[in-house]
């Protein structure tokens, strides 16, 4: 084949490796089959500047018509954009992730620092630590989070720690500022998270570890996977907190309670059980 360069959402461009395409549906859980029509057909279709967005939705169509299933597990980076416009799902996303890898949690805390008070996203603790995490969605692929960023964010968590640090049973505890995003981090936002001890976690950052990475293993896709919702269904269903297609899988008469369509909640239901039911071979998650 050809050499080919593809233009990302960034507007970089970049030779065409049809083994990202390959893993990305191979992760999806697609048929070794479905993976080789489908690179085939993708291939008839390339072409000298052709955009990464393109490729996904052609990609993410032909796996549809095949396998509804394994669309849902595609379409994950765009199912996280459909968490907005408010940031609030997003707040609920981050927290259930942090109480799937064990820490207990609290949304929307307004905390007192040395300062000034401060509203946190998230704080989520153990029995011997603390995490205060900040929670920066974006509507858009593009939206990068700067340095600016975990500066602002490094600030406020000093702040609050220098007056945690001097109550009663935090002396013996760790204190850890996190900066979570849907998109991702420019290199310098990541160099100097990394500077300072500020942890950091995006879409695909720390690598092998990131949120897609998570999702996969903790099993935590969410509802906006659902191809059998309307755009109107899931904004009803994150209104009324129901953010993951596991909360289907455990009670599907929620979607009754939020007005679907009786007719269609089986198909609903099957198609979340179907997302959560399927496993990868992943090493364990890491804090």
């Amino acid at each position: 084949m050809a050499t080919v360069h593809v233009t990302k959402y960034s507007g970089e461009t970049e030779e065409y490796d049809e083994s990202k395409l390959r893993k990305s549906l191979n992760s999806a859980g697609a048929d070794p089959l479905l993976i080789d029509h489908i690179a085939q057909e993708i291939r008839k279709t390339l072409h000298e500047g052709i955009s990464t967005q393109k490729i996904y939705k052609d990609a993410f169509r032909l796996l549809k018509s095949e396998s509804q299933q394994s669309a849902g597990r595609y379409k994950l980076k765009e199912a996280l954009f459909e968490l907005g416009p408010s940031g609030y799902p997003f707040e609920r996303f981050v927290a259930e992730l942090l109480s799937r890898l064990g820490y207990k949690t609290e949304i929307g805390v307004v905390v007192k620092g040395d300062c000034v008070s401060h509203e946190i996203d998230v704080i989520a603790q153990t029995d011997s630590s603390y995490l205060l995490v900040e929670c920066k969605f974006h509507n858009r692929n593009e939206n990068r989070c700067n340095v600016k960023v975990p500066l602002y964010i490094q600030s406020r968590f000093q702040d609050v720690k220098r007056n945690w640090s001097s109550l009663p049973g935090h002396k013996s505890k760790t204190h850890k500022g996190w900066v979570v995003t849907n998109t991702r981090f420019t290199s310098d936002a990541e160099k100097y998270g990394n500077c300072v001890g500020l942890k950091l976690l995006s879409w695909d950052y720390p690598k092998k570890n990131g949120i897609k990475d998570q999702v996969a293993r903790l099993n935590l896709h969410p509802v906006t996977c659902l191809s059998s919702l309307t755009k109107d269904e899931k904004s009803r269903m994150l209104k009324h907190d129901i953010v993951f297609c596991r909360q289907i899988c455990e009670d599907k008469n929620r979607l009754r309670e939020v007005g679907i369509n009786p007719r269609n909640i089986n198909k609903i239901a099957k198609e979340a059980v179907e997302i959560c039911n399927h496993r990868e071979n992943h090493d364990e998650p890491t804090r």
